[in-house]
């Protein structure tokens, strides 16, 4: 069974605060040394579940073309913190 969390004061503070930071919840909890699940259960229960309103929000261009395989935006999100993060797209010879 799950032992029991006694939530401080400073924690609850520390949860909001990165939550406005825009923090993931990931590193929320690996700050607070608890597991993930805990930690965003806690956070509805102070009220900091969602991103505050003055969180940036990046919307995407729905009328633009698709972006072509390989491209540098969409090859560096793929990738990211992965061993390939730094690797160019490399066409295939079959293509070329």
């Amino acid at each position: 069974m799950p032992r029991k969390t006694d939530w401080t004061e400073g924690q609850d503070t520390q949860i909001r605060r990165l939550r406005t930071e825009g923090a993931s919840w990931d590193v929320i909890a690996l700050a607070l040394g608890l597991a993930r699940w805990t930690v965003i259960e806690h956070a509805r229960a102070i009220g900091a579940e969602r991103s505050p309103a003055n969180a940036v929000t990046v919307l995407d261009d729905f009328d633009r073309e698709p972006l072509p395989a390989g491209h540098a935006t969409s090859w560096s999100a793929i990738n990211r913190g992965t061993s390939l993060e730094r690797v160019p797209f490399q066409v295939p010879d079959v293509i070329r």
